[in-house]
């Protein structure tokens, strides 16, 4: 019989019952695995201590210490080696409630069938594999490629890290310039935290979000009844952020009438709220950002008191080198949020993004990943699990063309269904340079329905060519 692994690791199996440790062990002879058994979780977890496991395969029930305890210690020590739990007729119950409650892998019903055991051996091993990558990178991250939230070993981002840390510890305002998506409030965030101001509050407030009515009251506070819905007093940005930090967001939209007020209080450092009669000291450092050319948006002098230190942060396709680290810190994020087990983005996806175009910058690089990660679940973010055909396509933006690769498909309402999936199909083939059964995966069919496809298709177009 051939191999059917072709992946090296090594297995831990566990189980009290001495016959069904040796078969177990006796259908990996022919495999590339070094094994190793125990007894009991007590002594699968003296036995660990020595021998590096990729895979740990677990009877749930033994005496002493059986699989549930077994994996409860593992999971309370941080060990991620997954586990294959091994369950009885009947019990199918207690294996789903490993897999869900102790982040098992996966689990495999007795008697064992040979082959459908070394193909999840080998699924589990790739898994730690991605585990390890992503711990390694992580380390690597955390010496050279990490400020805080921000993420970029480019050289780009790395003056930009080189700029905060500069800055960082001055009192002078700064403009933070880029696109919408770029990151500025994180960057303003890593001002703050590298500032003698970090243990203070960090305030950050859109221009561009509120009515020209209210921005003032926002800004500066208010009086109780200084104006028609003004029910209580209340304090504005500058007094929330007093010995702090406050980020005035997209600058260019702050009202012409607006300006002369907020400069006064960058002189002054003096707040009168509306409708009071006292001004108010406040301590505050002011930083700006704006995704927009202020020329015509700002007044000169207010201008020249904001950007005192400016940063530029490069959209996401003049640094692409940076989308791996970046999705990996993203995808940790994620996994937390939504309780998946995304071990990683696939090759596949990677070469995708690096000729996609991001307009949406970072911010549509999360949003991908995102949905990409409630759809996956676990295991590898694929070309399957994200949107088609390449992402959310704004008009006149898209993937950068790969070979026969023609970008989002345009067809006028009212077409036949027909019409679309040859497109559909005709473009995944493009893309893939012709290899059917890549396109197969990707389509999620077989690739003899891929192939049945593609010759219904050319019938339907002879039938409905004139004179065919």
């Amino acid at each position: 019989m051939p191999r059917l692994s072709a992946v090296s690791g090594r297995i831990l199996i566990v189980d009290d019952d001495d016959r069904q440790r040796a078969a177990l062990a006796a259908m990996l002879l022919d495999c590339d695995f070094e094994t190793q058994v125990a007894s009991d979780g007590q002594e699968a977890l003296e036995r660990l201590t020595a021998f590096n496991a990729d895979v740990i395969v677990a009877d749930l029930v033994m005496p002493r210490m059986d699989g549930f305890e077994l994996l409860r210690h593992l999971k309370e020590r941080g060990d991620l080696t997954p586990a294959i739990v091994l369950t009885g007729f009947g019990s199918m119950e207690k294996a789903l409630s490993a897999v869900r409650d102790l982040k098992a892998f996966w689990f495999l019903e007795k008697p064992v069938e040979p082959r459908a055991f070394k193909i999840l051996l080998d699924r589990a091993i790739h898994y730690k594999r991605s585990l390890q990558r992503t711990d390694e990178l992580k380390r690597d991250l955390s010496l050279r490629g990490v400020l805080g939230d921000l993420v970029g070993t480019s050289p780009a981002m790395q003056q930009i890290f080189a700029l905060i840390r500069q800055v960082g510890p001055t009192s002078a305002p700064v403009l933070i310039c880029g696109e919408s998506g770029t990151g500025k409030e994180l960057v303003a965030r890593e001002i703050h935290n590298c500032s003698p101001r970090a243990d203070g509050p960090f305030v950050a407030i859109n221009a561009a979000a509120l009515p020209e009515t209210l921005i003032e009251s926002e800004l500066f506070g208010h009086e109780k009844g200084s104006f028609t819905g003004a029910m209580e007093r209340s304090a504005g940005c500058f007094e929330q952020a007093h010995r702090g930090t406050l980020l005035l967001d997209e600058i260019g939209e702050m009202p012409p009438s607006t300006q002369p007020k907020l400069l006064r209080v960058l002189e002054d450092l003096r707040v009168r709220r509306l409708g009071g009669k006292h001004e108010i000291p406040v301590d505050v450092r002011v930083l700006a950002a704006t995704s927009q050319d202020l020329g015509t948006h700002l007044r000169e002098e207010l201008y020249y008191r904001l950007s005192v230190f400016q940063i530029l942060i490069p959209p996401l396709r003049e640094h692409k080198e940076d989308i791996p680290p970046i999705a990996d810190v993203m995808l940790q994020n994620l996994n937390k949020k939504h309780g998946t087990r995304i071990a990683g983005v696939d090759v596949d996806v990677l070469q995708l993004f690096q000729r996609y175009d991001w307009p949406g910058n970072v911010r549509e690089l999360r949003n991908v990943l995102e949905r990409a990660t409630i759809m996956a679940g676990e295991g590898l973010i694929r070309l399957t699990n994200l949107p088609s055909p390449a992402f959310s396509v704004s008009p006149g933006r898209h993937a950068s063309p790969s070979p026969g690769y023609e970008g989002p498909i345009m067809l006028p309402p009212g077409q036949p269904l027909m019409k679309l999936e040859a497109a559909y199909i005709k473009l995944t083939l493009e893309h893939v340079a012709g290899n059917r059964k890549r396109a197969a995966d990707m389509l999620g069919i077989s690739l003899r329905t891929l192939q049945n496809r593609i010759a219904a298709l050319r019938e339907e177009a002879k039938t409905a060519t004139p004179g065919s």
